[in-house]
């Protein structure tokens, strides 16, 4: 792996965009209003 220049910058990369996923993930979560939870926990039970 030394043989690969710049190789130590993947990893961060990987991380940063994990962890930019993750966060934008639990911000759509917690801004999600109860009404559109609610509708969205029933639709499986619709049919």
């Amino acid at each position: 792996m030394t043989s690969i220049v710049n190789i130590e910058i993947y990893p961060i990369i990987s991380f940063l965009i994990f962890f930019s996923v993750f966060l934008l993930a639990c911000w759509v979560a917690l801004r999600a209003s109860k009404k559109h939870i609610n509708a969205m926990g029933n639709i499986p039970l619709e049919d």
